[in-house]
């Protein structure tokens, strides 16, 4: 397993990481949001998804809906938050499952997916540091992540 750390400062700066990130997401990539309530997994996904959408919408969080899907320069984009979720069955309900062959997948809370978390995602971990500051740990196995994640602490 690969790993790399980042500090970030803020909310721009969270949102910059997205922004960098966004361009080199492809149908199939999924991302594993993890951290506490109020650690910034929202915040990034929001940044992520508004940074490929050729009109930027209103990007509400998913908590309630569980899943919502956007249509992007890149491709279906699914934002999940699995929070709510009463148990693994109601990730192929939703979709989710085959969604993570067919589009780009930011799903919060994936320890809600068990055995179902594809195995190749970039696992994205938020825990809060001191007012505004997050501390970023990145972790994935495989070549896919290899190339990419270096690159976004530049």
């Amino acid at each position: 397993m690969s790993a790399q750390s980042l500090i970030l400062t803020g909310p721009d700066h969270t949102c910059h990481l997205a922004e960098r990130l966004a361009p080199c997401l492809a149908p199939g990539d999924v991302l594993l949001l993890s951290g506490g309530i109020g650690a910034g997994k929202t915040h990034f996904a929001r940044c992520l998804i508004r940074a490929l959408q050729t009109v930027p919408e209103d990007v509400p969080s998913p908590t309630f809906t569980l899943v919502q899907e956007y249509d992007t320069r890149a491709g279906s984009v699914w934002h999940a938050d699995l929070y709510r979720l009463g148990s693994a069955d109601e990730i192929i309900e939703l979709g989710l499952a085959e969604a993570f062959e067919t589009a780009i997948c930011l799903v919060e809370w994936p320890d809600r997916l068990g055995n179902l978390a594809p195995p190749d995602a970039l696992h994205l971990h938020f825990t809060p540091l001191e007012e505004e500051t997050r501390r970023l740990d990145l972790s994935w196995t495989g070549t896919r992540w290899d190339s990419l994640v270096p690159g976004l602490a530049a």
